[in-house]
């Protein structure tokens, strides 16, 4: 299982960035530049989820939708049979919106696999990353073979690719008289983006009892944290693809029209009420004595 993980996540990821590296000279862009390609691969599945997810808001406002889950709420089998079957009618894939995530999931594991490789710190990964080129690859650049491109510059802008990140703000705080402490910057900024593209992706609730938006309200928290803990203690190149990643994911929904900026400050959606004022009743005409 692992050498099928190896050729066909981690080995295609590594040439990827060596590839583009040999082109841009710096390492640092080479992941932002790849995280951009992926985005764009993976669009089309984005594409489906967003539809999904609108298809399946609108059904779920429908008349039909609640007639349905009042008619067999006693009756999950049959609930669960009658929901398929408005799915197939509306042209609603209910597995389209997990799709991308689970296609994210391996891509950041092995694109974090590859950035580690193709960076190697000792003799031996220097010697693991030359036999994982493809040999067709050495004839790609004109200026250098990849091969000649190892040992990788990891340094980008402030911090070493291949290292967690920190800041260190020795000289402010020794002034102080405080010890030096170290800032993830880059880790926190993670949390942030994450924070941002979950909350701007947020389809508008359609009442108080909506499910699917109180499990995304749950998922705009405990995602930032557990991105934001995750991206503590790990090679801050993978900080680098989830911020690029982030905001790439904003500029796309935004494309599409997509992006809900209400949920941002939090303001709900304005409901209009229309008032019916009571129609004055005409005077009563007084009927004729009779003679």
């Amino acid at each position: 299982m692992g050498l099928l993980w190896d050729s066909l996540i981690v080995q295609p990821f590594t040439n990827m960035l060596l590839l583009i590296y040999a082109f841009v000279g710096n390492f640092g862009l080479s992941i932002i530049l790849f995280t951009i390609i992926i985005r764009l691969v993976t669009h089309p599945f984005m594409a489906a989820q967003i539809k999904s997810s609108t298809g399946m808001q609108k059904l779920t406002q429908s008349d039909e939708w609640k007639a349905m889950q009042e008619k067999y709420k006693k009756d999950q089998e049959k609930l669960s049979q009658e929901t398929m079957r408005l799915y197939k009618e509306n042209g609603i894939n209910p597995f389209a919106s997990c799709l991308p995530s689970l296609i994210q999931l391996p891509i950041m594991i092995g694109f974090y696999q590859s950035i580690v490789r193709a960076i190697g710190a000792t003799p031996m990964q220097l010697l693991s990353v030359v036999r994982s080129i493809y040999p067709g690859m050495e004839n790609i650049t004109h200026a250098a073979s990849l091969s000649a491109l190892i040992p990788i510059h990891s340094q980008f802008l402030w911090m070493d690719l291949g290292q967690p990140e920190r800041v260190f703000l020795g000289a402010f705080l020794a002034a102080l008289g405080i010890p030096a402490v170290g800032i993830p910057v880059l880790a926190i900024i993670v949390g942030l983006t994450t924070y941002l593209q979950t909350k701007l992706t947020m389809p508008a609730s359609s009442g108080p009892n909506d499910q699917s938006a109180q499990m995304t309200q749950t998922m705009s928290i405990m995602m930032p944290l557990m991105l934001f803990m995750f991206t503590l203690n790990y090679a801050s190149g993978l900080a680098v693809y989830l911020i690029t990643s982030n905001l790439i994911g904003v500029l796309q929904y935004a494309a599409l029209g997509k992006v809900n900026w209400s949920s941002l400050i939090g303001r709900k959606p304005e409901v209009v009420e229309v008032v019916v004022k009571p129609v004055k009743q005409l005077p009563k005409k007084k009927s004729a004595k009779r003679s």
